[in-house]
């Protein structure tokens, strides 16, 4: 993979799941950036985001499992009770350290470690949420000179997460779900 490849990071909680899935459901197939989805979840919930995600996106949807090669035209999802991490060789690692913002898997852990990987390259978008994870993760993407964008707090379905987020970050974009999804297609093939 070249040096300029792009990274599209998400993260949310309650809420957060149906905030992405109208965010993705409207990018094709060829989506030329891979994505990775961060979503609390109760710790101990079965049931397969994959399977609800793969079922609704034309992108495929795939939980991340340790060494995953990242590649376009996918939705990488973080399993239940591991953090996420990038590696430089743009392959994942799981991580089943303390939780961090009492989550596991943590937005923050998740969003950092992208942007130490993918640096200026890397987009970080954080949704609906009830907690503060997310917050200081999206504030180190924005440091690394990445975007950070903010779901707009007045559409989340709780926006103590977003709030949070534009509390530390003055220059964040503030955005609704539909504006969110339009500049992830500006993004496509460029």
């Amino acid at each position: 993979m070249r040096d300029n490849t792009r990274l599209i990071v998400l993260g949310g909680s309650w809420g957060g799941i149906q905030a992405s899935l109208k965010i993705l459901q409207g990018l094709p197939a060829d989506y030329s950036i891979p994505i990775v989805l961060v979503l609390h979840r109760l710790r101990n919930q079965e049931g397969s985001l994959q399977e609800l995600f793969d079922k609704k996106l034309v992108l495929k949807a795939v939980e991340v499992d340790d060494k995953t090669p990242l590649e376009a035209g996918h939705v990488y999802i973080a399993p239940s009770n591991y953090h996420v991490l990038l590696e430089r060789d743009h392959t994942f690692s799981l991580d089943a350290s303390e939780l961090e913002n009492y989550s596991r898997p943590s937005i923050d852990v998740t969003f950092t470690s992208a942007a130490d990987v993918f640096g200026k390259n890397t987009v970080g978008i954080l949704l609906s949420g009830a907690s503060k994870d997310g917050s200081s993760g999206l504030k180190y993407i924005f440091e690394k000179r990445g975007t950070a964008i903010v779901q707009h707090p007045g559409e989340a379905e709780i926006a103590t997460m977003p709030l949070a987020a534009i509390n530390s970050i003055p220059g964040c974009s503030i955005m609704n779900v539909e504006r969110i999804q339009a500049y992830l297609l500006t993004l496509h093939g460029h």
